[in-house]
């Protein structure tokens, strides 16, 4: 079984960039497609972007701007970077696998 586990820090300071790793375990990133999904306080679940089994990205529109998905295969990780952050990211962002493999979620705010 697929399992996913996010890790990173807890405060960012606003107008810094938020950096997260997702670490899989019992699966490869070469073979799937991986997802940072977030869910701000009392909103719904917001997809960010993933990365793909050949290392292609894609991202949310309006966040595009702001968002980097990368990858190491030879930790089997994967790494969300989001720029120029503000208070409006603050959320519990969630690494996802194709499969709805969930990681356990992590807590980040934005806050000086």
């Amino acid at each position: 079984q697929v399992q996913l586990q996010e890790s990173g820090p807890g405060l960012v300071k606003p107008s810094q960039t938020l950096s997260l790793t997702c670490t899989v375990s019992g699966g490869s990133i070469t073979t799937n497609y991986y997802h940072w999904i977030r869910q701000p306080p009392g909103k719904g679940l917001e997809w960010i972007g993933y990365i793909a089994y050949s290392g292609g990205t894609a991202y949310s529109p309006s966040l595009k701007s702001r968002t980097s998905i990368s990858r190491d295969t030879s930790k089997n990780q994967f790494t969300l970077q989001l720029s120029s952050v503000t208070p409006e990211d603050t959320a519990v962002y969630y690494c996802v696998s194709d499969r709805l493999d969930w990681g356990q979620g992590t807590q980040v705010t934005v806050s000086s």
